[in-house]
């Protein structure tokens, strides 16, 4: 099979990687993919917002499957017009992207399915807004209602942040995606992120992972895109699937099909894990990243067959198998991120890290430039490694981090620790 993979980050490193080990594969090409994937398959330029373009792309190289990586492309219609075009994909429509491309649409099927979640508001408004929240206190939670990369969610301890995030929303801080605004209920519990793959009809569990958002050791500071995460997630026990499936996962599958939207692809699920049960924090239409680093070196099937049987309509007849072995990623960032990183500069010691067996360097944002790997984003590489315990993994995934020479990075030194302590 011929495979287009479309995306740039750590999570589109962790997918060419475990698509390149399919016996099924004859050829990956990645778009625009990065120094790391390029050692996984053939980078070309193609803008995946062209949606032309890559429908012509696929023709010429006559590709069987294009797996789209990031949610942008998925909201924006990409796998419509290659559904369009004849062409398979592993990915939702843009109706059923809507999961993630507004809030307020996940919140309202939440409301007509009966799905535990947080109590919300939409607002439009920022005086009814500031109304809600004086009416409800804090802590209280604010997220813009659109695609803000991660960035558009503040957990706000005090009224008057509350009211100041608001006011940054609906003021153009996050573009058009702050153009409404949901204000949610504070839920309080342990996070942990829940996978599964489907393909209209079916939702196959796949994975449990617990990333760790705040930039700074111990959850301080501002949140980001993830700073590290872990699979499998302790704390996400059997029944807790079992509740998790029943409650949350299989209503959405048949919501989404009865209003003509049926979701094929990765749907990942933000679960808070309350005293009354798992309730939905929020959906993802793509694999996490960097969970998905710490899901692809511990998955035993073969993912091109699994997104290949999801594209099919054909996952009722597939399973997923997982090693025993638990895997930790460290991300290393750009020093001022996530406000401001410091790009350009370089970063040695990469091969040496990724050398010892069980442990893989993803790269996220890296450039090649005269021959020297830089850094050119702000999540730059994920070093991931494989351990028979969370503490174990933990161990190998730091003792790579101190391989790598780059002075103008930084990382958490404290990724796993909830699962360290329980391990204890």
């Amino acid at each position: 099979m011929k495979v287009l993979l479309i995306g740039s980050g750590g999570r589109e490193h962790a997918l060419a990687w475990k698509l390149a080990a399919s016996p099924v594969l004859t050829r990956l090409y990645a778009a625009p993919g990065n120094p790391g994937i390029a050692a996984e398959a053939e980078c070309v330029a193609l803008d995946a917002a062209d949606h032309a373009a890559v429908v012509a792309f696929c023709r010429d190289k006559a590709i069987d499957l294009v797996v789209v990586g990031p949610e942008a492309p998925l909201v924006a219609g990409l796998a419509d017009a290659l559904a369009g075009a004849k062409i398979r994909v592993f990915g939702p429509s843009a109706a059923a992207a809507r999961l993630e491309g507004s809030k307020s649409f996940t919140k309202e099927l939440c409301d007509r399915q009966g799905i535990p979640t947080a109590a919300y508001g939409r607002f439009d408004n920022a005086l009814a807004a500031h109304e809600y929240i004086r009416q409800h206190g804090a802590p209280i939670v604010i997220k813009a209602d659109g695609l803000a990369a991660g960035k558009g969610v503040t957990v706000a301890m005090t009224v008057d942040e509350a009211l100041a995030a608001v006011d940054e929303c609906l003021d153009g801080g996050f573009g058009a995606a702050g153009a409404s605004v949901v204000v949610e209920e504070f839920l309080e519990g342990e996070e942990a992120s829940f996978f599964c793959l489907c393909d209209g009809k079916t939702a196959l569990p796949f994975g449990t992972a617990q990333d760790h958002k705040r930039v700074g050791e111990g959850d301080t500071g501002p949140n980001t895109g993830g700073m590290g995460a872990y699979s499998p997630a302790p704390v996400m026990t059997e029944a807790l699937i079992e509740q998790t499936m029943k409650e949350i996962i299989e209503p959405t599958m048949r919501g989404m099909a009865e209003m003509g939207a049926p979701f094929t692809g990765v749907l990942y699920a933000g679960l808070m894990l309350t005293k009354d049960g798992p309730k939905l924090i929020e959906y993802n239409v793509r694999f996490g990243d960097p969970e998905c680093q710490v899901l692809m070196p511990r998955l035993k099937e073969d993912l091109l067959l699994l997104m290949n049987a999801a594209a099919d309509g054909q996952l009722a007849h597939m399973s997923a198998r997982w090693r025993d072995e638990a895997a930790l990623t460290v991300v290393l960032a750009a020093k001022g991120y996530p406000a401001n990183p410091e790009k350009g500069t370089i970063i040695r010691g990469v091969e040496q890290a990724a050398d010892g067996e069980d442990v893989f360097v993803f790269h996220a944002g890296t450039a090649l430039r005269d021959g020297a790997l830089m850094a050119s984003g702000g999540r730059v590489l994920n070093v991931t490694a494989l351990g028979g315990t969370v503490t174990d993994a933990q161990r190998r995934a730091y003792a790579a981090v101190d391989k790598i020479d780059w002075p103008e990075g930084f990382c958490r030194r404290d990724i796993g620790w909830r699962a360290v302590q329980r391990e204890g």
